[in-house]
């Protein structure tokens, strides 16, 4: 432990130590070399001549016939004018310097008045000339531009090799991966308990770990570790979420990247990288590698490359392609991927021997969503009026993301209230606030334009009451959220098959609004746009997609596998899209007049309500009780009467 404590301890050997000696060498000579000259004061021509004239010099050196190195007569230097003169420097000990120095004009003129002081005065001052050269001065400043060019190379190629270097950096490792590991030493805290509902994925998931950890378990049956898994679904449902929960659990290293970290704009990076992630899982195996976003590499190869130009991503995709079940093996790593656009990706991607399983993650039911809400609302203060049941039921559709976001935004709003606990209003707010958007009660709206809305909006409530199959209604405003005047809010039934008079009551309760205004002012207005454009979808999936339609028949025109792309070609001949266009619009004219029926039959209950609505600006399930009476089709009703 000693030695290797004094092994750390010694420096440790840099290769800008040799720069630097270098340097220090050249500046070390060039001082010496001039070091004489630098220690003799500096004179006039005019002071030269006087001392001359007085006898004091006893030769001097002409260098480089510019220059003019002084030398007095040992009485000279006794005197006081000259004291400082005879003082040497530290740099020229041992030898005799000059006293001074210093530069004249013409050669010629200064030879011509030395001689005449010479010979006025009876002086023999003994003139040597010398050519100096400063060698080592020289070679430096030829060889200055060269070692400047070699200095910024090498910093140049450092900094790419390092990865800095910005935007252009990289060069040497741009073929490397991009892939983050995350290994046993890892601060990755998420396990299979933070992850809530999902149970179906989960098992899967769970026992590709399980086989990373335990592998003789299944191979003493003869089974392989499976190569790859798929995990399909809506966005924000938990696929990233599960892959951390792998990262945690798994004692194996996890490489974790996106799949756009493949792509650049060098040709042939992206099957170096892939090259190098495989590469890296294999020295590290057992391990898995998890690929999130697949579809930026893994869309089917031939169908965007109208160019005929060299495709980066299909080189990208042949090597993963080839990596996960090529002529050779990779034994013990494992692929997990995630998309939400699994209908895009390549047939040969999706093959057994490659993602041999396919995890799809659908959007949680009333127990998973239950359970997703208990995860969130474990580090909020919520009071005691929070009933986790309720919160389940009143966010159908809602995904993990959406439950996440909707428990954040329920915190912030009780926070703005300054409240000390996140009560049961604060989470239908903001459960309000993601459905709707922001409330804005600022925005300037007329009297008539308000009138417009609380009808349009009674017109819905009115008509889904009365229908079977629509979703009940939670409650009607008339105050401007987003881009909408008014909205109104149904908790729909959660069903795996829709039947025919479902989606036509859907429908009718949807052109609710729009029949209400004709009823009462015999005009209509844009407000009902998203009403249309909902309705026509529905209609339109109708005749087309489910084959609901008796003259077109049972025919669908969706293609699942997403075959026909670009759409170039019709499914269907100019005949048979003129009879759809007709079929779709019958089905929409008759909800409408189904709607202003069922309006005009119960035109003054309409009329109260939006009195009400127009009061109160919001109105609940029981303000309709009030008006039309319990409503005949709800479950709790059908049960009171049966047990009568």
């Amino acid at each position: 432990m000693k030695n290797q404590k004094k092994q750390q301890k010694r420096p440790q050997f840099n290769q800008y130590w040799i720069f630097g000696s270098i340097v220090l060498v050249f500046l070390l000579l060039n001082i010496f070399s001039g070091a004489g000259s630098q220690t003799s004061l500096t004179t006039t021509p005019s002071k030269f001549f006087e001392f001359a004239s007085n006898g004091d010099v006893e030769r001097i050196e002409i260098i480089n016939k510019r220059e003019v190195f002084v030398y007095l007569t040992r009485e000279a230097r006794i005197k006081d004018e000259h004291k400082n003169s005879s003082k040497n420097s530290l740099l020229s000990i041992g030898s005799k310097n000059p006293n001074y120095r210093f530069e004249f004009g013409d050669l010629q003129n200064f030879e011509n008045r030395l001689s005449l002081v010479n010979d006025n005065f009876n002086q023999n001052i003994e003139v040597n000339y010398i050519t100096q050269q400063n060698i080592w001065g020289d070679i430096i400043i030829s060889m200055l531009p060269f070692i400047v060019i070699i200095a910024i190379w090498i910093f140049i190629m450092r900094r790419m090799s390092a990865g800095g270097g910005g935007a252009g950096g990289q060069i040497f490792s741009i073929g490397k991966s991009k892939a983050k590991l995350f290994d046993a030493n890892s601060q990755v805290k998420i396990t299979f308990k933070d992850v809530a509902g999902l149970e179906g994925a989960k098992e899967e998931v769970q026992e590709i770990v399980d086989f990373l950890k335990n592998p003789k378990k299944y191979t003493a049956l003869g089974g392989k570790i499976p190569k790859g898994a798929l995990l399909v679904g809506a966005p924000g449902t938990g696929k990233t979420l599960l892959a951390k929960a792998v990262a945690g659990e798994a004692k194996v290293p996890f490489f974790s990247l996106s799949g756009s970290d493949f792509v650049e704009m060098f040709v042939g990076v992206g099957a170096s990288r892939v090259r190098d992630l495989f590469k890296q899982a294999k020295e590290k195996s057992p391990s898995i590698i998890f690929i999130d976003e697949i579809d930026a590499i893994g869309r089917a190869r031939g169908k965007s490359n109208f160019t005929g130009s060299n495709d980066e991503r299909e080189n990208t995709l042949n090597q993963l392609l080839t990596e996960m079940d090529g002529f050779g093996t990779n034994t013990n790593v494992i692929v997990i991927a995630a998309t939400n656009r699994a209908d895009v990706l390549d047939k040969a991607l999706m093959r057994a021997g490659r993602f041999d399983r396919q995890i799809y993650v659908d959007l949680p039911d009333v127990r998973e969503r239950k359970k997703i809400f208990e995860v969130h609302l474990r580090p909020l203060k919520k009071s005691s009026s929070v009933d986790v049941d309720f919160l389940s039921k009143q966010t159908p559709g809602f995904s993990g993301a959406d439950i996440a976001n909707v428990c954040n935004e329920a915190a912030l709003i009780a926070a703005r209230k300054n409240k000390k606990s996140v009560g049961k209003q604060d989470f239908l707010d903001a459960v309000d606030r993601i459905v709707g958007g922001l409330e804005k009660k600022n925005k300037i709206i007329t009297e008539d334009e308000k009138k417009a809305v609380a009808f349009h909006e009674a017109g819905h409530a009115t008509v889904s009451w009365m229908l079977e199959h629509a979703a009940p209604l939670v409650k009607v405003t008339i105050v401007p959220r987003g881009r909408s005047l008014g909205a109104a809010w149904y908790l729909p039934e959660e069903r795996l098959i829709v039947r025919p008079e479902q989606m036509l009551d859907e429908m009718c309760a949807a052109l609710g609004g729009r029949a209400a205004e004709k009823v009462i002012f015999n005009k209509i207005s844009t407000g009902a746009l998203s009403d249309l454009e909902k309705v026509t979808k529905q209609a339109r999936a109708m005749v087309t997609v489910y084959g609901l339609n008796d003259k077109v028949g049972n025919l669908t025109y969706y293609d699942s596998s997403n075959g026909n792309e670009y759409g170039f070609t019709k499914p269907y001949s100019e005949q048979t899209a003129e009879t759809i266009d007709k079929e779709i619009s019958a089905i929409i004219e008759k909800q409408y007049q189904r709607a202003i029926s069922i309006l005009r039959k119960n035109k003054k209950k309409l009329v109260q309500l939006a009195e009400v609505l127009l009061t109160k600006e919001v109105i609940f399930k029981d303000n309709l009780e009030e008006i039309f009476g319990k409503r005949p089709f709800d479950k709790d009703n059908k049960k009171v009467n049966k047990a009568k």
